[in-house]
């Protein structure tokens, strides 16, 4: 036998006699959480942990301190985890009961469905829209993002399709902030590539410009080769489209705004420079709204929202529920709660299909170790497009 072989051997004896140990220590826990239910204890003694992750951490020395402060960390975790079912904690959280009951009353996709975007015809908003329904959709622009969510609210709409992220700069707040405010379920996905141009009215050249017009997010995107250009005021507006739009309407010579190649067929426009945005891959993430839950063939992605308290190691006990039920976990966003300093509204997303245990399992203990509790939708995952 050479020498690497004894060496595992070795990690294998070691090993069992940790799995022997760790089997024990649940049964104590399992104790403890018994005399907790009985005397209605909470679970959860941050001032004990703390102090045992402490004298844990101080046990292993220097050079190992951190391991073992993280190893000890995971194992309270689960030991919670075994707690919180003994005593029933988190069974009755409002938001397991809400899921529940968007499963019993998930519709079918709507046939011939009625699809808004925020934004003129031209905006990339109306090329994902579609780019998922197909160019026979029925679609229309609206004025502002939280106009999308009443149409679905009011039943003008039946999907609404929103930009949430986009690889270069980011999330855009205001969808994850509609989010928590209406009731309403992400049921899909796509991507766009964006490929941003300079336009303005025939005959206009760049020495002329004075002002360019765009989206925030479409500013930002440029933000390199608008610099190149200091003396251009650059005017933020509700979208990319609209800008080229106001560019059209306005006569101005001396305008130029920031849209889709498309924009300036529509509405007549002069391509004054193509790919002004400094990441040629950039890509913008939609995601499709409906008022009622859809569960679609091929469903593999769940995005959930919670708030967790402002107490450490509250994120690591989320983050240790998949990791247990080996989940894989693609999106982890934080907003913060106006009305409560320093508190944030998580939004997180992990794959998984329907009928496999391991995601209700994973639901149900999110709905323990969480103050509020969402699932946002479970939809296909179909970024592909970029």
């Amino acid at each position: 036998m050479d020498t690497l072989q004894t060496l595992r051997g070795e990690i294998d004896s070691i090993d069992r006699q940790l799995v022997d140990l760790f089997r024990r220590r649940m049964d104590v826990t399992a104790q403890v959480g018994k005399y907790k239910r009985e005397r209605g204890i909470p679970v959860l003694d941050q001032e004990r942990e703390r102090q045992v992750l402490q004298s844990k951490g101080a046990l292993a020395g220097a050079e190992l301190r951190p391991a073992v402060i993280t190893l000890f960390q995971t194992v309270m975790a689960l030991s919670r985890r075994q707690q919180r079912d003994l005593a029933g904690q988190g069974a009755d959280n409002p938001g397991l009961h809400r899921w529940q009951r968007a499963r019993a009353a998930q519709r079918a996709p709507v046939a011939a469905p009625r699809v808004v975007y925020q934004g003129e015809p031209g905006a990339y908003s109306e090329q994902a829209a579609v780019s998922f329904f197909g160019a026979a959709a029925d679609t229309a622009g609206l004025e502002q993002f939280e106009d999308c969510f009443l149409a679905l609210r009011d039943g003008s709409a039946d999907y609404a399709v929103l930009p949430i992220e986009n690889s270069s700069t980011g999330a855009i707040r205001q969808i994850y902030d509609l989010l928590t405010q209406y009731e309403c379920y992400v049921v899909g996905e796509t991507a766009v590539k964006v490929e941003h141009c300079l336009m303005a009215l025939p005959g206009a050249a760049l020495d002329g410009i004075t002002h360019v017009y765009s989206h925030e997010q479409g500013l930002f995107q440029c933000e390199r080769f608008l610099n190149a250009h200091p003396s251009w005021k650059q005017v933020p507006q509700a979208d990319t489209a609209g800008s080229a739009k106001m560019v059209a309407d306005s006569g101005d010579l001396t305008r130029a705004a920031i849209c889709s190649e498309r924009a300036a067929e529509i509405y007549g426009l002069q391509i004054l420079a193509r790919g002004v945005n400094h990441n040629a891959h950039n890509t913008t993430r939609f995601v499709v709204v409906a008022p009622r839950l859809e569960l679609r063939p091929g469903a593999d992605k769940i995005s959930t929202l919670f708030v967790l308290p402002h107490e450490a190691g509250s994120l690591h006990e989320v983050l240790t529920v998949f990791a247990v039920h080996g989940l894989n976990l693609v999106k982890l966003e934080s907003r913060p709660l106006p009305e409560r300093s320093w508190q944030y509204m998580f939004f997180l997303e992990f794959t998984g299909r329907p009928g496999d245990p391991a995601v209700g399992d994973a639901l149900h203990e999110l709905a323990q170790t969480t103050g509020e509790f969402r699932v946002l939708g479970w939809f296909p995952s179909n970024l592909g497009q970029e």
